[in-house]
């Protein structure tokens, strides 16, 4: 796999010329128009090792079963089949890359019930398991349900495993810190809601849990850890696992109510996996800055593994960015948006995308050409989201958590199965 970040006048044609590579391909893979690139863009070029030009009456799963692969190895190799949903005769599929690989991962995605049904299964050959953001729960322990069921049973069928997340997002948007005390401090209240979450993921096909319980109040760590505890028991018994969703620490010290009551010790030896929230630096309220810059990611992974063993580390990568009108006032609210779309606004603005080196994430500035005002976007691209799948490599890490996957991106996709195999759960 190589990234070629595109230059002044560089199209599909020269890129694909100066690599011996398709510009077809390089168009299907990186899903981009062949006269559409712009300055400081990344292209992922990955050379086919062996390919299998398609005859009358073959499908995928023939042609799989003749390579001695599955048929989610083909649509990974060939995101175009899952975009167009078949293939035709005379139509080349790539079965294998000259590139080696870093072993295997685990990737789980996190998608609202909301997702576009399209969207999901362009994305489902890459992920392990899809997690569903989120049942709630009412202070005696009853479930507050979510529409899910279709995505379950879309995802069984690409074998990508769906897990359960229970959270005390409140109807306002915001996680309850009041809400997650009241259970923590009702034994019964638990008792009831294990319960409730066990006979859902049974009628449901659930494999997993994720817990997500956010600035829970520093009072309430000990119970927290209990409670994760018990749940991380009974769930097992019943052939289930259980995640738990951690704040980016650096430290066991690290002060701020976002952070105290996660104890990574602790809640890494109750559950049987755990992810680092490693993103939201850049946020929505926030001052410009990478969402997740490499620097602060590897301080968090560096602590963690002195806390938790590295084969139970999910590290959270993002599949996003903000928009930021400047100069910058305190209060005022990014706009959330893929990778995609940032690269649409550069070329729409004929900016040029840059690279900041410390933060190994790219960014450009424009002006509205509407209101006038200026902007600066952070976003993800091939070469961030390699440099954050390098902690991964480093530290030995089970996987990552990608939040979200509510959007395609093909450079995401390209470098994770450029870099891993990627496991599958079903």
């Amino acid at each position: 796999m190589i990234i070629h970040t595109v230059k002044e006048g560089e199209t599909l044609f020269s890129i694909g010329e100066m690599y011996g590579v398709s510009p077809l391909l390089l168009s299907q893979n990186n899903d981009v128009e062949p006269d559409s690139l712009v300055e400081g863009q990344d292209i992922v070029v990955q050379i086919p090792k062996i390919t299998h030009t398609v005859k009358e009456g073959e499908t995928l799963f023939s042609i799989a079963t003749m390579y001695g692969v599955t048929a989610v190895n083909l649509l990974q190799n060939n995101p175009i089949i899952v975009k167009n949903g078949l293939i035709y005769p005379g139509e080349t599929i790539v079965i294998e890359y000259d590139e080696e690989k870093s072993g295997v991962i685990a990737v789980n995605g996190y998608v609202y019930p909301y997702v576009n049904r399209n969207v999901l299964i362009r994305n489902l050959p890459y992920l392990s398991f899809v997690t569903i953001f989120t049942y709630g729960f009412t202070p005696d322990g009853e479930l507050i349900g979510i529409d899910d069921e279709d995505i379950i049973r879309i995802a069984t069928d690409y074998g990508v495993a769906p897990i359960m997340l229970i959270s005390t997002l409140g109807e306002n948007g915001a996680f309850s810190n009041e809400l997650a005390s009241l259970l923590l401090n009702n034994t019964e209240a638990q008792n009831v809601l294990i319960d409730n979450i066990i006979e859902n993921m049974r009628a449901k096909g659930y494999k997993g849990l994720d817990i997500d319980f956010e600035y829970v109040f520093p009072e309430d760590k000990d119970n927290y850890v209990q409670f994760v505890s018990s749940l991380t028991q009974s769930l097992n018994a019943e052939g289930f696992f259980v995640m738990t969703a951690l704040a980016p620490k650096t430290s066991s010290e690290q002060k701020g109510l976002l952070y105290e009551a996660h104890d990574y010790n602790a809640l890494g030896a109750a559950s049987n996996a755990v992810l680092i929230m490693t993103y939201e630096w850049g946020y929505t309220y926030g001052p410009p800055m990478a969402v997740a810059p490499i620097n602060n990611v590897r301080r968090v992974v560096e602590y963690a593994v002195t806390q938790i063993p590295n084969d139970k580390i999910f590290m959270g990568i993002p599949f996003y960015g903000y928009d930021w009108t400047l100069p910058f006032v305190q209060g005022s609210k990014a706009r959330s948006m893929g990778s995609v779309t940032a690269v649409n606004i550069a070329r729409r603005t004929g900016s040029v995308i840059q690279y900041d080196e410390e933060a190994q994430t790219p960014f450009f500035e424009y002006t509205d050409d509407i209101t006038g005002k200026d902007h600066i976007v952070w976003f993800e691209n091939a070469r961030s989201i390699q440099a954050k799948l390098g902690l991964i490599k480093e530290f030995g890490l089970i996987g990552t958590g990608i939040w979200n996957v509510m959007r395609y991106f093909p450079e995401g996709w390209l470098v994770i199965n450029g870099m891993f195999d990627i496991y599958k759960a079903l």
